[in-house]
């Protein structure tokens, strides 16, 4: 399982991090402003489950 974590940063705005169960992180960045930080760490996430998703098609496609 996977989340979007935003955390305030003063004066630099807020950070993103998309982060697994044990806190590995996947993904992150700095935005100025907090819809901006929402906006790219959910499109971060649907980033990395889509090729997830890719993979595991295409591996399947090649067993066949």
């Amino acid at each position: 399982m996977f989340e979007v974590i935003l955390t305030r940063r003063k004066r630099f705005g807020w950070r993103w991090q998309v982060c697994d169960q044990s806190g590995k992180i996947f993904a992150d960045g700095f935005e100025r402003t907090r819809p901006s930080a929402k906006y790219y760490g959910e499109r971060a996430l649907f980033f990395l489950l889509s090729q997830a998703h890719l993979r595991n098609r295409s591996a399947a496609a090649s067993e066949d």
